[in-house]
């Protein structure tokens, strides 16, 4: 496997090399332009909660600043947890098996998965027009990606993206609940793709767009972890400095052009 370096700020803005064996990505937001239909899913679901459990006073969800903050990145049940704890509305946890509704977490999150996978079919999902060629030059230059997900649909919309050719691991919410993983901030997701990749978390980099994602990148203790922002007014590119990215980009073509090949 190729040994190559990434350019990362070090002490007093220049650039440290950082050695990389390997990349872990997340797949919403960062490959696949999906974390908007997400976004979606989760105010479909959450005000409909909200009018039917809380009082009038309680302000909607906000696709951005609540999005962000609480559900980004995380699983169906611990978004809706953190949302509903955060709003003062106390639901008994239900089961995994519960149908949507809004008598317990678990039907909130169904609620959620309801509205996306209906999302999915009437509006589609693609990959960002940097994710292609940036995973191509990647597998030319040896480095191999893998694309991780808490969502079980990932693997799927991978595939009809074609993306997942490009791609040596995905690890998907399907595979999370199989073994037990727990969901970020907790870094299980990420270790998981890394020791599949046969990679140390210190020669590996994480590109995330969550919040929780980065946060879950720094508690793995990986080499490098990459902030992407792809806010139409780069709004998120400082808070996830704040919630421990080495650095941000705006694409992914960035990130590669940043890789260089490390000689002798």
């Amino acid at each position: 496997m190729r040994r190559l370096q990434v350019n990362s700020p070090g002490p007093g803005g220049g650039p440290a090399p950082v050695p990389v064996r390997a990349l872990v990505l997340d797949t919403d937001g960062v490959l696949l332009d999906s974390a908007r239909l997400h976004a979606a899913a989760w105010k479909t679901a959450l005000d409909a909660c909200l009018r039917a459990v809380a009082d009038d006073a309680q302000p909607p969800f906000d696709r951005d600043a609540d999005h962000r903050r609480f559900v980004d990145g995380t699983s169906r049940y611990d978004g809706a947890a953190a949302f509903l704890a955060a709003r003062g509305v106390e639901l008994p946890p239900g089961t995994r098996g519960d149908p949507p509704g809004f008598g317990t977490v678990w039907a909130v999150a169904a609620a959620k998965e309801q509205a996306f996978v209906e999302l999915v079919r009437t509006e589609g999902v693609t990959a960002f027009p940097d994710a292609g060629p940036a995973l191509r030059d990647l597998r030319a230059d040896g480095v191999p990606c893998a694309a991780v997900s808490a969502s079980r649909h990932a693997r799927d919309l991978l595939g009809a993206t074609a993306l997942d050719r490009l791609l040596t691991v995905v690890v998907d919410g399907t595979d999370a609940a199989r073994l037990g993983l727990a969901g970020k901030p907790d870094p299980a997701l990420f270790l998981h793709a890394a020791g599949l990749l046969g990679a140390r978390p210190a020669k590996t980099a994480v590109v995330e767009d969550a919040l929780a994602g980065v946060r879950a990148a720094r508690r793995g203790g990986f080499g490098l972890v990459v902030g992407i922002d792809r806010s139409a007014d780069r709004s998120a590119s400082a808070a996830l400095r704040e919630a421990g990215a080495d650095e941000t980009v705006t694409a992914l073509t960035a990130l590669v052009r940043s890789v260089r090949r490390e000689r002798g």
